[in-house]
């Protein structure tokens, strides 16, 4: 067992809503243990009840709960060469998300994640 000895003035990390997001998602998925994220962050499984229930009071967190679903990655051969002239052409940095309904969304790879979470709720919804 691996022990780590802290000296000096303690500090308490900071998790930002996108992390914590993040945890809380991963832990309300079917078939997760919770024991088992919070091991794997190493926070305690209290850290991840209140952050739910903080999110949620939020309106950052909905109460649906969350599903791994599968997940297919295909290439894309049709694809047109980069555009040397077209200077925000990040088509390669791009992801496709289709959805249960049939919808798909279409954004950069580097979206935040609540923006993302939002842009498929909306399209969802609608």
């Amino acid at each position: 067992m691996q022990q780590e000895i802290l000296t000096g003035i303690e500090r308490r990390r900071r998790w930002s809503v996108e992390e914590k997001v993040r945890i809380v998602s991963a832990a309300e998925a079917e078939g997760i243990c919770v024991a088992d994220i919070a091991r794997r962050h190493d926070i305690t499984r209290q850290h991840i009840y209140q952050w739910r229930r903080e999110l949620r009071n939020k309106g950052v967190l909905s109460d649906a709960p969350s599903l791994l679903l599968p997940l297919e990655l295909v290439a894309d051969e049709a694809r047109p060469e980069r555009d040397a002239a077209d200077p925000g052409g990040d088509r390669d940095h791009r992801v496709e998300i289709r959805l249960r309904n049939g919808r798909s969304v279409l954004v950069a790879a580097d979206v935040p994640d609540l923006v993302l979470q939002r842009m498929i709720r909306i399209a969802e919804a609608s």
